[in-house]
């Protein structure tokens, strides 16, 4: 293992390596983000793993306090992968000096959609920062969960505008045993929350099915409905969108392929999932 905390030691160390893999996450590592860091290993001779808590990505300064920094454990597991990984772990102060810390992007307007309409500025904070790491890094491919999938649309569009050679690779969400999606902030919910957080899954396996007969204003009435009656939570969104441009859909269109997403909090804690509607 190689931590590496210094944009020029890191460089330097890279400046001659072939096919880099670039697995970029904010730490408190769990088996989706191991899963992603595995494919790495799998597909380039270097693997370099970022951990950083970026700051600008968080609009609510709670979330930002409370986010789990576990360093340690983090190392540990990444070297059940392998001893050759190469860790970063870039300081605020060393990643934002002589740089724009918060720029603006348009990304035709997927940027608005769901997290961004709830989280303003949120991803104008991650194009800065995944930007910044591209850079820094200059990896043949970079991996990223499909948990996030605005975000890794978000990803590759921003890979096309900067016309980067690096190729944006979108890996399957791993979820727990009862379905929940895997986070790092299941950890700050209880064992009977996360328990019953699996009703996010449920929810969308139920939309999926129900896909296939119904409208889909019918879908999201339903949805909505019955997430009015559960107790314990409150349901954010509920959207079927078109992978691509992530605009919600009203009604079915022939040569689209389209995604359900939904954002729901329980015990204060705010949990997002999606799946495929195919």
């Amino acid at each position: 293992m190689q931590l590496i905390s210094k944009e020029d030691e890191l460089r330097q160390l890279l400046k001659n390596k072939e096919s880099i893999g670039f697995v970029p996450t904010m730490g408190a590592l769990h088996e989706g983000h191991l899963s992603l860091i595995k494919k790495a290993d799998s597909e380039n001779q270097t693997v370099v793993v970022s951990i950083f808590v970026n700051p600008i990505q968080f609009n609510n300064p709670e979330d930002l306090t409370n986010y789990p920094r576990t360093l340690q454990n983090d190392l540990k597991l990444i070297t059940t992968i392998s001893n050759s990984i190469i860790i970063f772990t870039p300081s605020e102060k060393d990643i934002f000096e002589g740089r724009d810390k918060k720029k603006i992007f348009d990304f035709n307007g997927i940027e608005s959609q769901m997290e961004g309409a709830f989280r303003p500025g949120h991803f104008s904070g991650v194009a800065t920062i995944v930007e910044i790491l591209l850079d820094i890094v200059q990896p043949n491919k970079a991996y990223f969960g499909e948990k996030d999938f605005q975000q890794l649309q978000i990803i590759k569009a921003l890979a096309t505008q900067l016309q980067l050679q690096t190729e944006i690779i979108g890996c399957p969400i791993l979820r727990e045993k009862n379905g929940l999606a895997m986070s790092s902030r299941n950890e700050r919910l209880s064992q009977v929350g996360r328990n019953n957080a699996s009703v996010i899954y449920q929810t969308l396996l139920h939309a999926k099915e129900a896909f296939a007969s119904q409208d889909i204003p019918e879908i999201k009435h339903t949805v909505t409905e019955f997430f009015k009656n559960l107790d314990g939570f409150n349901l954010e969104y509920f959207e079927i969108s078109d992978e691509k441009t992530l605009l919600p859909h009203q009604t079915k269109k022939d040569n689209t392929t389209y995604r359900a997403f939904i954002a729901v909090e329980t015990e204060n804690i705010r949990l997002i999932d999606n799946v495929s509607l195919i």
